[in-house]
């Protein structure tokens, strides 16, 4: 990832709204720490990946308190950020009018490859520093998932990874048991 230029969120808002982003390349960017960076193109496995936390998000998060976004951006003002995560659980409301906050997501997963490093690095301290308290990362490379609790400043103080056999089951929806196993099969 390769930074483009220093913004405030909400100067990078503004751009987004009036199109400065709109172009036939589609490059895809997020603002991370008032940085443009972009974003690598997403491969077969990771899109197999976030179709199945989808599918698995859809069919257990509470439809009458939870709203599940697929790579839609999440804002936050105070580290000037707007990252796109894989999978957002947020309360359910509308978003018309602004991306979830912190305040809002009850759980934030991203899938990982290439984006590891950043992923488990400088997103997990973001992620902590704003509070989400339950971040999931889908680790591609070590096939676990790595669940990261109690945040506390930049960092997290309950980290585990849960390995094929192992179930989870988010903090905003206690009895929505993932299968470890089942998420991560090679089913090619």
């Amino acid at each position: 990832m390769s930074t483009i230029a220093k913004l405030s969120l909400a100067e990078y808002e503004r751009m987004v709204a009036t199109g400065v982003f709109d172009s036939p390349k589609k490059r895809r960017i997020e603002l991370i720490r008032g940085e443009l960076r972009e974003m690598a193109p997403i491969g077969p496995s990771h899109c197999e990946l976030v179709d199945r936390l989808n599918r698995w998000s859809f069919l257990n998060a509470p439809q009458d308190r939870v709203r599940v976004r697929v790579q839609n951006p999440a804002a936050f003002a105070t580290v000037d950020s707007e990252p796109e995560p894989d999978i957002v659980w947020a309360i359910e409301k509308p978003y018309k009018r602004a991306h979830p906050t912190a305040d809002d997501i009850l759980l934030l997963i991203e899938v990982a490859d290439s984006s590891l490093g950043s992923d488990r690095g400088e997103k997990a301290e973001i992620y902590a520093e704003v509070g989400i308290r339950d971040y999931w990362v889908v680790n591609l490379r070590e096939q676990i998932i790595e669940v990261f609790r109690e945040p506390e400043r930049n960092r997290y103080r309950d980290v585990r990874s849960f390995e094929p056999g192992d179930f989870i089951e988010p903090l905003a929806a206690p009895g929505a048991r993932l299968n470890v196993q089942e998420l991560l099969a090679d089913e090619s």
